[in-house]
Order: structure tokens, then C-alpha cells, then sequence
């Protein structure tokens, strides 16, 4: 995250939008034409992946985004592959938006287990940065080994590893409102989705410090070779 804090605009596709054929293509470059800096998908009903690759294909610069996909539903190395593939397809304008979402939708809807959410969102951030970084980028397959309490990853064949990519560097925002992930955001990603129930007081006197505390404890940006 840069020191000073950067709001973008962008048009967002909900559940009432309907099926992936009623426009997707068209809203995005509507988007693009008007001047926004992003189209995002939201994972409300519907997945959030699919209409990015409609959107990708009917623009050429605007970011494009999920706000927000379900952080633990999914292996770090499913979303590794989602995000690669939408990376290369949209010629480097994708990015990750992740979220915890709640204990009851994580056990009663997905039928996942419910642990500390910021220390295994953690663990996905560092995780889709290693496979990333260390494994697809460098078309190492032999190079995948991280090992946490929640996620372990350590067999890959060169079958299963799709290559490298001109730009290999995907951005990871995540959603966040509480202290915990908030920090989080500024140490690990490169952007916050901080949920409409909030004020600007609440992003200057909490949202932003916490960025601030985060990224004082930033570690040197490990970023994909090329």
C-alpha cells in the first residue's frame, strides 16, 4: 500500500444483475468509457469469478476485481489457478478481493470449518504469494513448500503448473473493518474494501491508522520474477 491512502471508483456487479449473459460485456466497457478505475464482481448469490472473464473481454484498461470472494471456501491453490488464469486473460488488470466473511456462513452455508480468521487469512495471502512467486512464475514445480497450521502445500508436477505469465505481480485486497484484518491489509496486501457500513469518520480515525500500524511492519515486497 502507497503511504497516502487511494480511493477508486468503480461499478459493481450484484445478484439482481442476473445471469452472465444479460450485459456483463457491456457494463464493464460502459465502465471503462465513463472513466472508472474498476469492475468488480461480487460473490452475493452468484460467483465472481465467471463475469470477469466476460468483463475482460470486452475492455482493455479498467481493473477488474472480486469485491469480495469468500476467502476459506476455496484452497489457496484453487484460488492461485482462478487468479493466474484471470491475470493472463485480462492482460495483467486483475486483482484478488478476499474476505472472511462470518462464522455462521463459513459453517452453516459452506460447510467449512471456522478457526482465527485473520491468522488463516494470513495464511492465504502468504500462500498465494509463494505459489505464485516461487512456483508458477518460475515454472519451478519442485519449488512449492510452505507449510502453516491451516494450509500445507508441498506436491507439484510440472503437468499441473501453468507457467509464467508477463504479469505475474496480482494485487490482493482484502475486507476489512475490524482492527485485526485492517492491520493485516497494510502489513501483507495492496488495498482494502472496507464494507458500506462505515463513516468517514471511522475510515480516518480507525481504518486509516490501522493501515498505518500495518505497514509499519511491512516486509520487503517479494514480488513475482519476470
Amino acid at each position: 500500500m502507497a503511504d497516502r491512502l487511494q480511493i477508486e471508483t468503480g461499478v459493481r456487479r450484484t445478484p439482481g444483475d442476473h445471469a452472465l449473459s444479460d450485459g456483463v460485456g457491456t457494463w464493464a466497457r460502459a465502465a471503462e468509457d465513463a472513466g472508472f478505475d474498476g469492475f468488480v464482481s461480487s460473490e452475493i448469490g452468484r460467483d465472481p469469478f465467471l463475469p470477469l472473464v466476460l468483463a475482460a473481454e470486452h475492455t482493455e484498461e479498467i481493473q477488474l476485481s472480486t469485491r469480495i470472494a469468500t476467502a476459506f471456501t476455496r484452497s489457496p491453490m484453487v484460488l492461485a489457478y482462478l487468479a493466474w488464469d484471470l491475470q493472463r486473460y485480462s492482460g495483467g488488470r486483475f486483482a484478488l478481493g478476499l474476505g472472511t466473511q462470518v462464522r455462521a456462513h463459513n459453517e452453516g452455508r459452506f460447510s467449512v470449518d471456522w478457526h482465527s480468521p485473520t491468522d488463516q487469512l494470513r495464511e492465504v495471502i502468504e500462500s498465494l504469494r509463494h505459489i505464485w512467486a516461487d512456483v508458477f512464475q518460475t515454472n519451478d514445480s519442485g519449488a512449492l513448500d510452505y507449510e502453516g497450521e491451516y494450509y500445507s502445500f508441498s506436491l507439484m508436477t510440472d503437468f499441473f503448473n501453468p507457467g509464467p505469465i508477463d504479469d505475474p505481480d496480482i494485487h490482493i485486497h482484502v475486507a476489512g473493518i475490524n482492527e485485526r484484518n485492517v492491520t493485516l491489509a497494510g502489513e501483507r496486501c495492496d488495498g482494502i474494501c472496507p464494507p458500506r457500513v462505515n463513516t468517514p469518520s471511522y475510515i480516518a480515525e480507525k481504518i486509516r491508522p490501522w493501515i498505518a500500524e500495518g505497514a509499519s511492519r511491512r516486509p520487503p515486497r517479494r514480488r513475482a520474477h519476470t
